[in-house]
């Protein structure tokens, strides 16, 4: 799915990420949440940079994950669209004045791949997971292109998505 993923013609991923984008923004209109976690893509992931900028415009606080500790839940920082951003020490992009947040109301959870059942698969670290272990459990979406819908069959440790977006 990676390699997939890497090997998209730029056009199609542009096409494909602006439907993402207005889907991301639909299910934004029908929970409401004053915040949402977005991700800053890497690997290919779709990028959302449209969907932040009307998200923004609609009053939502934005926020991007940030890891603290190793095999613990992400904290999370606001982010201001267009803010200088740096590279922390695991290589993730984040905002350059770091202004720490309670979990936001909503989470926007890149998937390398999912299944039916909401589970996704990412990187392998775990994070997300930890994360929405932890209570409140905030509304959930994923985001994948459609080839990473696969049948896996979930771990102990695996918490669904309470949905999954994809430019299909």
């Amino acid at each position: 799915m990676a390699s997939r993923r890497a090997a998209l013609d730029p056009a199609v991923k542009a096409e494909w990420d602006g439907r993402i984008c207005h889907k991301l923004v639909e299910w934004w209109h029908t929970v409401q949440v004053p915040s949402v976690a977005v991700y800053w893509p890497i690997r290919g992931e779709p990028d959302l940079a449209v969907a932040c900028d009307a998200l923004a415009g609609l009053g939502v606080q934005l926020a991007l994950p940030v890891v603290l500790q190793k095999a613990a839940p992400l904290s999370f920082a606001e982010w201001r669209f267009g803010e200088d951003m740096v590279k922390d020490a695991m290589g993730m992009v984040i905002p350059a004045q770091l202004r720490l947040m309670e979990k936001p109301a909503g989470i926007v959870i890149p998937c390398l791949g999912f299944n039916a059942a909401g589970f996704r698969l990412g990187y392998g670290g775990g994070y997300y997971d930890r994360t929405l272990e932890t209570q409140p459990r905030p509304r959930t979406v994923g985001v994948a292109y459609e080839f990473g819908r696969v049948e896996f069959a979930s771990a102990p440790y695996d918490v669904a998505l309470d949905l999954v977006l994809t430019e299909a």
